[in-house]
């Protein structure tokens, strides 16, 4: 009897350590979409009224933990029915990655003025709206958000262990989606507060001396740090989205072995993103000029 239960507690333990060992492979794997998570939704937190920042946020990790709710029993009926599915899935999401990636870079360079006349538009429908509808608005669009980039976590979370048991794969993806969660809306959370516990220590110490002067720094931080991650997501994208196609597309995975890894992502990222942003232009273009006609 006793024999049985050191056996039980001994294939936990080798469980749990392969979990562990998977959990950490799959994190890493994920990281890239977690910096685009991260940033996106740091900018989306703020512009609130401080008494409504974490609520906003609450909502917003609500949201994002119903959306993995609703993807990994999904993906692993995908995987268990039809395994073949996820890695198509995986190289779409790879186009969508590196798409998005490269978008940026695009409308960074060439349509400042589109973007800053677009975000003047969007400023100006929102003052038309009450405080309740805007805060709505934007929960919405971060919870739409956080759902492609769930789905993106999901896959390539999944996709690090379809070599290993069924038991394996689905404590793996479940811990991944929840440390996703928890992970990004609590650094988050710590970003978007960032001004407002600079505002107290200027405060509390009547704008003099040591305290003063970090107050004013974290204050003047935040948009800088927004920024930086709008720009580490980025690169991010191409990575992981290059990495996605190393590693599910045969004719790629051995090509040009003598260069760095990093740099053969980074460069399919960089050149599937501009196909894709050269496509779905021309398609957009194409259906303007239908419309008029």
């Amino acid at each position: 009897m006793a024999s049985g239960i050191f056996a039980i507690l001994d294939d936990l333990a080798a469980l749990m350590d392969d979990v562990a060992v998977a959990s950490k492979v799959a994190t890493q794997k994920t990281a890239g979409i977690l910096g685009d998570d991260l940033a996106v939704n740091a900018e989306k937190a703020t512009g609130f009224q401080s008494s409504r920042e974490i609520p906003v946020l609450w909502a917003i990790t609500k949201g994002s933990f119903l959306n993995k709710l609703m993807i990994v029993p999904v993906a692993l009926l995908l995987n268990a029915f039809f395994p073949v599915v996820i890695k198509y899935v995986l190289i779409a999401g790879g186009c969508y990655l590196a798409f998005e990636g490269m978008e940026k870079i695009f409308h960074f360079l060439f349509h400042k003025k589109e973007i800053e006349q677009t975000g003047n538009n969007i400023t100006e429908v929102l003052e038309h709206q009450l405080p309740e509808q805007q805060e709505k608005a934007k929960v919405k669009a971060a919870i739409t958000t956080d759902f492609i980039l769930s789905i993106e976590i999901v896959i390539i979370a999944l996709g690090t262990v379809l070599k290993q048991p069924l038991n394996i794969q689905i404590i793996t993806v479940c811990i991944v989606s929840v440390l996703a969660t928890v992970g990004v809306y609590g650094i988050v959370a710590l970003i978007v507060r960032m001004d407002d516990a600079g505002f107290r220590l200027i405060d509390k110490s009547n704008d003099r001396g040591i305290f003063s002067k970090i107050g004013h720094f974290l204050v003047k931080l935040l948009p800088i740090v927004i920024k930086v991650l709008g720009v580490v997501g980025t690169i991010a994208l191409l990575l992981v989205s290059g990495g996605i196609f190393m590693h599910n597309i045969d004719h790629l995975h051995d090509y040009l072995p003598h260069i760095p890894d990093i740099i053969n992502e980074a460069g399919l990222g960089i050149i599937v993103g501009t196909a894709m942003v050269v496509v779905i232009t021309l398609i957009q273009t194409i259906v303007k000029k239908m419309k008029k006609t």
